[in-house]
């Protein structure tokens, strides 16, 4: 599934339809480039999830934790992790049996740990528009944008 956006909030609302659909222990794998829009995509999945705390970028935490909603959402940025193993020292383990939706920004460096997980590709196509590409898992064939 393919969609273009054309500001935050519209970028927001995919995310957010995104949310509305997904099931505890589903993995929703970011890749784009700096700036692509993967933190204001995460804010809308945290509201389709229905949290209520304010969303921010995990760049200097590794992942930020919202508990307010029908699942817990865990938003990773993995920008400073260079492999799956990596990833398994931070205890992915225990978030995934935690039964909440993982939100993974720089997927692409602990590729080997994404099996199953739903794909979103943000692109710049300009100033404020976006290319949203959303791949893989069952839920998506009920996502209505």
């Amino acid at each position: 599934m393919q969609c273009i956006t054309h500001s935050p909030a519209e970028t927001e609302a995919v995310g957010a339809a995104l949310g509305k659909i997904l099931s505890p222990g589903s993995i929703v794998a970011y890749r784009g480039d700096l700036g692509a829009g993967k933190t204001a995509f995460t804010r809308g999945l945290a509201k389709g999830l229905g949290c209520t705390e304010s969303v921010t970028s995990p760049t200097y935490t590794i992942v930020n934790e919202y508990l307010s909603g029908r699942c817990p959402l865990f938003h990773f940025d993995m920008y400073r992790l260079r492999s799956a193993d990596d990833l398994w020292g931070i205890g992915w383990d225990d978030y995934l049996d935690r039964g909440g939706v993982c939100a993974v920004e720089w997927s692409e460096n602990v590729a080997d740990a994404m099996e199953d997980a739903i794909t979103v590709t943000i692109e710049k196509t300009g100033e404020d528009s976006r290319r949203i590409t959303i791949e893989g898992g069952e839920e998506i064939a009920a996502l209505s944008l």
